[in-house]
This record gives C-alpha cells, structure tokens and sequence, in this order.
C-alpha cells in the first residue's frame, strides 16, 4: 500500500512540475500586469470593446488650431522645448491649478499630443490597443479608434508607446505590435493601415515598437527594423511606398531601438536621424544610408531621442553607457560621423533630453544633471531631482520625477534652482514614463490609466 501511495505521490508531483512549465509564461504576464483579465491572441482587425470602465463624453465642439500646440511627440520640433512665453515662473506649494482629471483613457505609456483642440493619446481598453481623442477644453471622449487587439504584453509593460502624430486633418499612429494608421481627425475613421512586422518584416525588441511616426513633408517616416526595410517612407495619403532603407547587411538587417526619428538639415541637406538597437544612423531624404555612430548604444534599450545642433547629434543610453556628441561632416561625397566627445555624466534611460542656449538638460540615472553641449563638461548634477523626463518652457525645465512628483527647475547651467514641486492627486502603481507636455498655457501629465491637465499660464 505504502508503494502504491509513493508511486501515486511521484506522478502527482511529476504532473504539477510540467503543468508549471507549460503554464509559466501566461502566470508571469498576468504577475507583471497586475489584477487584470487574461489576453488571448485574436484576429488583426478590431474594434473597441467597451471598457470596465467608460469615459465622459466631450460638452465642447471646439475645433482649431492654438498657435503653441504639441501635434507631435517632443512638440512641433522634435526638441521637446516650448516657444510658449507667459508661464508661471514659481508654483504654489500646492501646485498650479488642476482644471481637470480624467482616470480612465486605458493602459500605456502614450505621451498625449495637443492640437486644433484636442488631444490625442492611445492606450489598451477592454480588449483593444486604442487611439483617442479628448476634448483640449474639459478632457471628455470625442472618439476613439480600434488599432488592433491586445496581443502583446509588451515585455511586462503592457500598453501602446506611441505618441500621435497630427498632419492636417490627419491623426497617424503605431500600435506595439506595428499596426500604423492614418485616422481622420475629426471622426477618427481609418483611412489606411500597414503593418510593420508582417508586410516590410520588421524587427524590434521584446517591449515592442515604441517609435511615434514622423511626417516630414510628403512622407511618413517610420522604423520597422530588420533587413527589407530598417527604415521606411510611406506616401501620408495613402500609405504607399516611396522608399526603404537597408541598415545592417543583408544577414538580417539592424533591429529597431525604441526611439523615435528626427528630420534635420546637414550641409543644406535633408537627413533622418534615428537611434537603432545598434547605434545612431543618418539616411539622406530619399533613404540612403550614409553614417553611423555606435558609441552611444547600451545594447540593450536605445530609448531617448537624439538632440541635433549645429550640424552635430547627441545621443545617450542607460545601463552604464552615457552618452557622446559626433559631428557629421560631408567630404569628397562622404558622409561621416566624428566623435567629439563621449561621457559616462548622461546615461539617460528614457526621459530624454532637451537642450537650451547651449546646454543639455537631462537625467543621468538619478541625477538630474547639466552638461555643455561643446565639450560635455558637467555643470551640475543634482540627485534631489532623482530620474525622469524632461520638457522646457520659457526659461523653465518640466521635470517629471518617474516616482511620482513634478518639478519647475530654473533651466540655469550654473546651478540648480527649484522652483516649485507637487505631487499628482492619484497615481497608478506603475512608474510615470510619459513625457510632460505644454501646450496652451497648461501642462498635461498622464500616468497609465489618469490623465491630468493643470494650468500654467501667469495671470
């Protein structure tokens, strides 16, 4: 009896070893995600289911454009500073005024865009990766748009990366797995859709494509990585093809990193600007390949975008890599990269970095800190600020501590000067990656499921 019950004992434990091993992959997503619904693959097309919890809809029907929008990721420019003058210069201790919260636009680490009156953002509700659109005026629903099933958990930070980009009466958008869309901007109607990894073989990193489209004229400029088409140029009407760009060989091609692209001008030239999983490429504006500069690459998460000045282009990592300044000069029809310099003082993760009258403000790790941008020398470095991302506005550094506050610092490469700092009223349990963005005398700052919008501007 007493070999029976061991034999049975045996089998059972045998039984329970293969099930966890089977079973591991789904227990660590729903761990990493948190008390939420099991996600199961589905077919390349959907539409928004209703979510646990439904948004307010829009009172307003206000439609225009304001002179300092935010219609894409990092502003206008891509610099991710502000032009907007008139802001408050010191913040009460409680913080500038909240005008309105809303707590359930979905899962994401979308930074929102601002223009003609709304604002744009995406993030998993209900069964969907979604695009919406909120009213600039009172936060409320005006529509939102289905970019394809949840069907990826983005390495256990589960929700889309994108920022929208606004064109015109176009809202374009890149889902995780690699949907892009073109939306109308007023109804939010598909107007065309391509799919990065499946029709261009598109390679990426496990936390999933994170790039926000960039249109430069004509064209629609994206990253989907891999040898048939590192980099790509789609017609913004239509979606058509108008160029690819090899990077890496043919052995299979140059995955894409997590930043999103830059268009600037080099010797009167037009050239894009992207940091790729192996290191910072340059491509002329019909998408050949001209240089490369590798000494900032981590090898493991390239994130922020690069900074271009005066014909150089800054570009940092984390993971104890830093950061390094190369110039890009063009000699008997040669285009190169030249190293300037390269400090270990900027190993910025992914909060990015601006740079004013000179100098580069960003976090290196836990410190906020400011470099020179001719000779990478530090200025300052300040660890009361801790990690987080960065934006700038009239004289003013935005920074968003991942950990929860948000800080005014004097954007002053001489010392460091706060001032004022408060924390967000509710917090979600994950870190506050996206960006802080000004747009219309008020700052939005959104953290997974809560987005809210403060008011800025002096009186």
């Amino acid at each position: 009896m007493s070999s029976r019950l061991s034999i049975l004992l045996i089998t059972l434990v045998v039984l329970v070893v293969v099930a966890g091993v089977v079973l591991r992959p789904y227990f660590n997503e729903i761990v990493a995600k948190g008390p939420t619904k099991v996600i199961f693959q589905a077919a390349a097309m959907a539409t928004p289911a209703t979510p646990e919890k439904p948004m307010r809809k829009t009172e307003s029907t206000l439609f225009e454009p304001h002179e300092f929008d935010w219609p894409q990721w990092r502003g206008s420019d891509r610099t991710n500073v502000s032009k907007e003058t008139g802001l408050l210069p010191d913040w009460p201790k409680e913080g500038p005024p909240l005008v309105w919260q809303i707590d359930f636009v979905g899962e994401g680490y979308s930074t929102p865009t601002v223009a003609g009156g709304r604002i744009f953002l995406m993030g998993n509700r209900g069964q969907s990766e979604c695009v919406l659109a909120l009213s600039e005026a009172d936060g409320g629903l005006v529509w939102e748009a289905a970019v394809g099933p949840i069907r990826s958990g983005g390495g256990n930070y589960g929700g889309p990366r994108c920022s929208p980009t606004v064109d015109g009466d176009s809202v374009y958008a890149l889902g995780l797995n690699g949907d892009l869309l073109s939306l109308e901007i007023t109804t939010g109607r598909e107007r065309w859709r391509k799919d990065l990894a499946k029709d261009f073989g598109g390679s990426i990193g496990n936390w999933g494509y994170s790039e926000s489209p960039l249109i430069d004229g004509d064209k629609i400029v994206c990253t989907p990585g891999g040898k048939n088409a590192t980099l790509l140029a789609l017609d913004k009407k239509n979606g058509s093809v108008i160029w690819k760009c090899q990077v890496g060989g043919n052995t299979g091609g140059e995955a894409a990193g997590y930043a999103s692209m830059i268009g600037v001008e080099v010797n009167g030239a037009r050239e894009y600007v992207q940091f790729l999983s192996g290191g910072v490429v340059g491509v002329d504006g019909n998408g050949k390949y001209l240089w490369r500069y590798n000494n900032p690459s981590c090898g493991t998460a390239n994130c922020s975008t690069p900074l271009f000045y005066d014909g150089a282009v800054f570009a940092a990592s984390n993971y104890g890599t830093g950061g390094g300044l190369a110039r890009i000069s063009v000699a008997d029809d040669k285009v190169t990269a030249n190293e300037v310099y390269f400090t270990k003082h900027m190993k910025n993760h992914h909060g990015g970095m601006v740079l004013v009258d000179g100098h580069i403000y960003g976090a290196d790790d836990t410190l906020l800190t400011c470099l020179e941008w001719k000779t990478g020398n530090v200025k300052w470095a300040e660890r009361k600020a801790g990690k987080g991302s960065i934006a700038a506005a009239d004289g003013r550094l935005y920074f968003r501590n991942e950990g929860g506050p948000m800080l005014l610092v004097e954007a002053n490469p001489e010392k460091y000067v706060e001032h004022g700092r408060f924390e967000q009223p509710q917090k979600s349990t994950w870190a506050a990656w996206p960006y802080p963005v000004i747009a219309n005398g008020k700052l939005y700052l959104r953290d997974q499921q809560f987005l809210f919008c403060y008011d800025v501007k002096k009186k």
